[in-house]
């Protein structure tokens, strides 16, 4: 195609032209294999890495397919090395196996002699692997499953694990489709990951992700640990399968600070397994309490590094890890590859929005200076000072104000990083304010007012970024943020993706100051939704009054 959206260059980056006629089309096709690393206005950038690769590999992806994508889409010639390169990196995936022998149990099989010579002289396979049975056989012991497929990845061999999976302890669990059914992509969802054994589904905030994890559990029909982040998880999760599937309360346990339960269905917090006591991790008797048939992980972007450990040993109960985004702020997708899955299923958040399953999204940045005083105070400041400085600045919360009265009838979440900025805005605002400190009762208590529309405008921390239910919301005001955090932008903005009943976009709006840290951390939070097609309008602070002319006809 000569005249195509798409530049492939030798260095592994794509670049996108993002007016072009054919630009989301050509996104869509890219975004099984390449990761969008920066999203200016025009141009974007994507690069293929040896993980994204194997990614779309493990999906079902060949490299034929991917080159055939490059260049259908690329303006220029793609350079023939690259080509090569990307051919030779997807062919990696799978030349090791790991099998379940009959008389040998669990197997390294290899379909390439020279590649385990290789992997086997290397000093990190040393005491994973047992006896060499043959050129391209070795045991491995059980418990070095999950531990051998880190190691093998980082040697630049992903292993395909085809040892298969223990069935767990059978329990009766079904769907109850009564006035609902599981929206087409959800099906889809569950059949390829089942199909797949274990693995990561990709789903917008929104879009149903709970009911993912409780068609894979019918499907599995067997005692489930469901790990999520926090105790408002814990118990939305518990609602959600008593309503839609033939599960009763005394069948699911709760197992977090407060409570100790362990049932066929049990939900554990990440923190309370994560718990140590004299240098111990006190609670994992958890994990082999019960034969389970499967393990969900909720929101899989944030698990904690001693889950990965605990999972390197679960390798051989199906794995299901939910999340918005798979990106991490701390590199370790490699981790969340090998030991929960490959990525199974990823559907594009604009292609839901298109089948009006999440709601239209209108994103602005509002922009707003530092008054002269404060700049100096700014310039001056420690660079691990400079973030907090500009992202609590004064100005912010009269900029939140103006927002608010160009929504007066909406329900709008004002989000934050800083305490005692939130506690400002919630006395300038006359809000309720939920953060860490906030007991569970009483976050529930605000929450259910919130959804009842009996507190209008609700100030929250970091505690609502992550499954809390609000549907009802369909403003959210960010102030701060973890610093440049992707994963974070996504799970606020999907705060407001629930369809509303009359069809109403969702305003989302990031208050930056600029020249700052806060307007460099801003951009880096935006990649992911730019990945997904939100565009970010900016406007200045001083010219707020033109925001409700425009997001009406904005397309966000």
């Amino acid at each position: 195609m000569p005249d195509g959206p798409l530049i492939v260059q030798s260095d592994k980056t794509l670049l996108l032209e993002v007016d072009h006629p054919d630009a989301a089309a050509c996104r869509r096709a890219i975004a099984p294999f390449a990761e969008l690393e920066r999203a200016p206005e025009h141009v974007h950038t994507y690069r293929l890495t040896p993980l994204g690769l194997w990614n779309a590999r493990a999906a079902g992806h060949d490299a034929e397919q991917v080159v055939d994508t490059m260049m259908k889409y690329s303006r220029y010639p793609v350079p023939h090395a690259l080509l090569v390169d990307v051919a030779e990196t997807m062919s990696r995936y799978g030349r090791l196996e790991l099998v379940d022998d009959p008389a040998h149990g669990l197997v390294l099989h290899a379909l390439d002699r020279a590649v385990l010579a290789e992997v086997l002289r290397s000093k990190r396979t040393a005491g994973l692997v047992g006896e060499r049975l043959d050129e391209v056989n070795v045991v491995v012991h059980p418990s070095q499953r999950g531990h051998l497929k880190q190691v093998l990845l980082k040697l630049g061999w992903p292993a395909q694990d085809l040892a298969g999976y223990v069935d767990g302890e059978a329990h009766p669990i079904d769907l109850t489709p009564d006035g609902w059914e599981l929206r087409p992509y959800q099906s889809e969802a569950v059949e390829t990951f089942w199909h797949g054994g274990s693995g990561v589904v990709v789903l917008p905030c929104g879009a149903g992700k709970t009911l993912v994890g409780a068609a894979a559990m019918a499907q599995a029909k067997a005692t489930t640990l469901i790990l999520v982040t926090n105790t408002v998880s814990a118990r939305q999760w518990r609602d959600e399968l008593i309503k839609r599937t033939t599960l009763t309360e005394d069948e699911i346990g709760e197992y977090s600070g407060a409570r100790k339960e362990i049932k066929p269905v049990t939900i554990a917090t990440y923190q309370v397994l994560t718990t140590k006591r004299k240098g111990v991790y006190t609670h994992l008797e958890l994990l082999d309490a019960r034969d389970w048939g499967l393990v969900l992980y909720d929101e899989v972007h944030l698990l904690p590094a001693p889950i990965f450990r605990m999972t390197a040993d679960l390798q051989a109960r199906r794995r299901l890890g939910l999340t918005a985004t798979l990106v991490r702020e701390d590199g370790r997708e490699d981790e969340v590859f090998s030991l929960i899955g490959p990525k199974r299923y990823d559907a594009p958040w604009k292609d839901i929005e298109a089948q009006g399953y999440i709601a239209p999204a209108d994103c602005v940045e509002v922009r707003l200076s530092l008054p002269d005083a404060m700049r100096m105070t700014y310039a001056t400041a420690e660079p691990e000072d400079r973030y907090r400085l500009a992202a609590t600045a004064p100005g912010k919360i009269e900029v939140v104000r103006q927002i608010l009265a160009r929504h007066p009838q909406e329900q709008t979440l004002v989000i934050g990083q800083y305490l005692d900025q939130l506690d400002e805005l919630a006395d300038s605002l006359g809000a309720p304010v939920i953060t860490g400190a906030t007991t569970v009762t009483q976050r529930q208590k605000l929450y259910d007012a919130f959804r009842a529309g009996e507190v209008r405008v609700l100030v929250v921390s970091k505690v609502a970024n992550f499954s809390v239910d609000l549907p009802e919301a369909a403003v959210a005001i960010q102030v701060s943020g973890a610093f440049g955090s992707r994963q974070e932008e996504a799970q606020r903005l999907g705060r407001l993706l629930r369809p509303k009943g009359d069809g109403r976009s969702a305003h989302f709006y990031a208050v930056v100051v600029r020249d700052t840290v806060d307007a460099d951390f801003a951009a880096h939070r935006q990649r992911f939704l730019a990945e997904q097609g939100y565009a970010y309008r900016i406007i200045d602070a001083e010219d707020l009054d033109a925001v409700a002319d425009s997001a009406d006809s904005s397309e966000g």
